[in-house]
């Protein structure tokens, strides 16, 4: 699986180029395209705001043009409104992920500058337009949060969003169940708690329940038994081992 290359073209600002950076990293990303940034390249406003991602920004690549920027992409995406003026493709992000995770070849999303997204003829460049489900009374995203937004729903579809889970304890042996039960009972009996005695065979059955039916470690065993002990046996005075 190639992750995508992300295409900021005519970025205006090298703080917001830093920002994307640090979305970028955080997800995995690593290959950063500009084309004509405003300000030029490399920017120094964009080391700061990268918080650390300073990898991607060493690595980023410029271009003239997007055609230039993409021509090595089999897949290309515009992250863009709905452009009722170009008959093509809108899909979401999990679908983009998902075509990109299917593509054998190297793949690329767009993102278009800060104040005017991207131009009508840069977004018939891709093979579909990306959007994102947001407010329509309120749909000013930022570009790093755009980036983000996308950069998240790829790495779904990768095992960086997968922690490893952490391998669960094997279960007590019975044997060792029946001696916290054994233990809590004594103590329980000597504590006067079976009442009434028409009662105790039931009240028996349901803590027995208790401790058989939540799959006990033997590690959760030896705690319970050390607090069973603990609350019977007199308190240590303070110095004593």
């Amino acid at each position: 699986m190639t992750a995508p290359a992300i295409v900021l073209v005519r970025p205006q600002l090298g703080q917001n180029i830093g920002k994307a950076a640090r979305a970028m990293l955080n997800f995995g990303l690593t290959q950063m395209r500009l084309v004509a940034p405003r300000d030029g390249w490399p920017n120094p406003d964009a080391g700061p705001s990268a918080s650390g991602a300073d990898a991607v920004l060493e690595q980023a690549r410029v271009f003239d043009t997007v055609k230039d920027a993409i021509a090595d992409c089999a897949q290309v995406y515009a992250s863009t409104v709905r452009r009722r003026d170009l008959i093509m493709p809108v899909i979401g992000p999990e679908e983009m992920a998902a075509r990109i995770s299917n593509s054998p070849g190297r793949s690329a999303i767009l993102f278009g500058p800060e104040r005017s997204g991207l131009e009508t003829d840069e977004v018939a460049l891709a093979n579909a337009i990306v959007t994102v489900p947001i407010n329509p009374q309120f749909g000013s995203l930022n570009l790093a949060q755009a980036v983000i937004l996308l950069a998240y729903e790829w790495s779904r579809s990768t095992q960086l969003a997968q922690p490893p889970a952490k391998e669960p304890e094997p279960a007590a042996p019975h044997g060792e169940l029946e001696g916290l039960i054994g233990q809590l009972d004594q103590a329980l009996v000597a504590k006067g708690y079976f009442h009434p005695p028409s009662r105790t065979e039931a009240t028996r059955n349901t803590l027995r329940t208790i401790f058989t039916k939540t799959g006990w470690s033997s590690r959760e065993v030896k705690a319970v038994r050390g607090v069973v002990r603990a609350l019977v046996n007199p308190a240590r005075k303070r110095g004593e081992p």
